[in-house]
């Protein structure tokens, strides 16, 4: 028997991680407050700061306190992937887990949907490792430009 496991794509960190990025990246000035970013994307503070400092000890992220303090990016957007952020809050993507009982599962050398549900696996981190979050910013410019063209 094949334990056939889909996650959700992104959790509510990952997902407020690249808000906050795009953010950052997108915002004109150098650093931000976790305070500031918390109000202009209506995250809630205390949890926000959990995933920026996540993101700054990973090296994503570049902080400091005090006065003129704040969060700024480490790296040029275009060198922050979502395979990277989903990886530092969900760990890797995985669409197929052939575990029953934390044995794993008998059936996975013959599984007639394995090869293909890992196939599938491949392509969805290909894609999501070709995302970043310059790419993202400039579909979302390219977005906010079709709609505001005039018919």
């Amino acid at each position: 028997m094949v334990s056939l496991s889909i996650v959700r794509l992104l959790t509510k960190n990952t997902d407020y991680a690249i808000r906050a990025l795009c953010f950052l990246a997108g915002g004109g000035k150098t650093r931000f407050s976790v305070g500031e970013i918390a109000k202009e994307l209506g995250i809630s503070l205390p949890f926000l700061r959990g995933i920026l400092q996540k993101l700054a000890r990973r090296g994503i992220l570049d902080s400091a306190k005090g006065r003129g303090g704040g969060f700024r990016l480490a790296r040029p957007p275009e060198k922050i992937f979502a395979i990277d952020l989903i990886e530092i809050f969900q760990g890797p993507v995985e669409l197929n887990r052939c575990l029953i009982k934390k044995e794993i599962c008998p059936d996975v050398e013959t599984c007639p949907l394995r090869d293909r549900v890992e196939e599938i696996e491949r392509k969805v981190v290909a894609d999501l490792g070709s995302i970043t979050v310059a790419s993202l910013l400039a579909e979302r410019a390219a977005a906010g430009k079709k709609r505001n063209r005039p018919e």
